[in-house]
């Protein structure tokens, strides 16, 4: 047949066409062999080009030109012309199609890298290309071993927590057990490079992170100067103990969500006091919940005048406006950079909270001061885990499409070949 069939189908290398044949509107058939008559025996590895027999075999392959393709392999079954081999016959091997494989090796990374980048359900890639489930799957373990190399060194590390599967309760002989699986991220959170996902491990203690950090390289583990966490006593334990050269800092935004947390609190208690009961939607402060949350600055003219006229209205006692003022002193304090604008702002917030005689604005009070050090660090550096948080984002669109995953492994290595995939060639932040 003409070589432009060969060219048009993307054979030429190897193969040549032998038929080419419409079995449908949508579907068409072609007989393919490979184009070198001869072959080398695997045993003795002498030329052959005597033909015993040619069957037809049927393997499956990507659509050409928009249409489904029934392609069959006319195999050469060659005779050993070396009397002493111990191997009588072999059939003719192609690189585009191993041995005793019924996929092409186009097909299998073109299915790797639907599910991958795409992020689809490898279901639905199965379908759409017509093979098992679990062809498409071990086509995507082959392939996730090619794209994922050893983690990238780093001097910023970044790590945080993810769910890895909704809360449930398993009977066992000892009786019910709750299961609450927990992932934890390490990440490249160097501004100066682009941010890689370095890693997943099972669990969000300390322990889990020596033991990942253990199974890197000496390098890897001295290069770390910093490491990101929010506030979480066991992973830095656990950055203490694996590195104990390294300097911690607190993610600054933690900190921000640990002071709203403590203003919703507070109205929460100032509502039930003066209600006996919870807000509801006719309350002022509950109606305008929001404002209080929101940074002071970013109010206009008439969310600052609602935000005094709520306060006027359903805070007698200034308990919650003297929340209010410690969250924005914190916050005032979160944004400074040089050592003696840090030391004022936080005389200014630690008077706040004193002033304010509550134990919520206390309770906050001792966090700080409990993790002023990582504290500290995060200022002077000027460093945030914004880089992990968007990797969490893509983790949890990982878990949707996959309705949540039994298999740990198979949820890891989705998540670490997408973002390989689509993550790589993407520059920093």
């Amino acid at each position: 047949m003409n070589e432009g069939t060969s060219v048009l189908l993307g054979l030429e290398d190897e193969f040549r066409v032998l038929q080419v044949e419409r079995l449908g509107r949508e579907m068409v058939r072609v007989v393919i062999e490979v184009a070198d008559p001869e072959g080398a025996c695997p045993g003795c590895g002498v030329l052959s080009a005597r033909v015993k027999e040619r069957p037809l075999v049927r393997i499956k392959d990507l659509p050409a030109s928009g249409q489904r393709t029934e392609l069959w392999w006319r195999k050469r079954r060659l005779l050993c012309r070396e009397p002493v081999c111990a191997t009588s016959s072999f059939t003719q091997q192609s690189a585009a199609v191993p041995a005793r494989a019924r996929l092409t090796e186009r097909l299998r990374a073109k299915v790797a890298e639907a599910i991958a980048s795409g992020n689809r359900a490898v279901s639905e890639v199965a379908a759409e290309y017509g093979i098992a489930w679990t062809t498409a799957h071990r086509a995507l373990v082959a392939a996730a071993a090619r794209w994922l190399p050893e983690p990238e060194p780093t001097r910023v590390l970044g790590i945080d927590e993810t769910r890895a599967r909704s809360v449930r309760w398993v009977l066992e002989e000892a009786g019910w057990k709750r299961s609450d699986p927990w992932m934890t991220s390490f990440v490249g959170a160097d501004p100066a490079v682009p941010g890689r996902l370095l890693g997943l491990a099972p669990g969000r203690s300390g322990s889990c992170v020596r033991e990942w950090l253990a199974l890197q390289s000496t390098a890897f583990r001295d290069g770390i100067e910093l490491v990101l966490i929010d506030p979480s006593a066991p992973y830095a334990s656990g950055i203490r103990a694996a590195l104990p050269h390294a300097r911690i800092a607190v993610d600054k935004w933690h900190l921000v969500a640990l002071a709203n947390l403590m203003v919703t609190q507070v109205r929460q208690r100032v509502t039930r006091q003066l209600h006996g009961r919870r807000g509801v939607a006719t309350d002022k402060v509950w109606a305008n919940r929001q404002l209080l949350l929101t940074g002071y600055e970013h109010l206009s003219p008439k969310q600052r005048a609602r935000f005094k006229a709520t306060l006027a209205a359903e805070d007698p006692t200034n308990e919650i406006g003297a929340a209010h003022a410690v969250k924005e002193r914190l916050r005032l304090l979160l944004g400074e950079h040089e050592p003696h604008l840090i030391r004022r702002r936080l005389f200014d917030f630690y008077d706040a909270a004193a002033r304010a005689e509550m134990d919520e604005t206390t309770r906050l009070a001792r966090t700080i001061e409990a993790w002023w050090p990582a504290v500290l660090v995060a200022l002077t550096e000027d460093v945030h885990n914004a880089r992990t948080e968007g990797f969490n984002r893509i983790i949890k669109q990982t878990k949707r499409v996959g309705c949540g995953f039994t298999n740990m492994d198979n949820y890891r290595r989705r998540i670490m070949v997408h973002i390989a995939l689509t993550r790589g060639q993407r520059s920093a932040a």
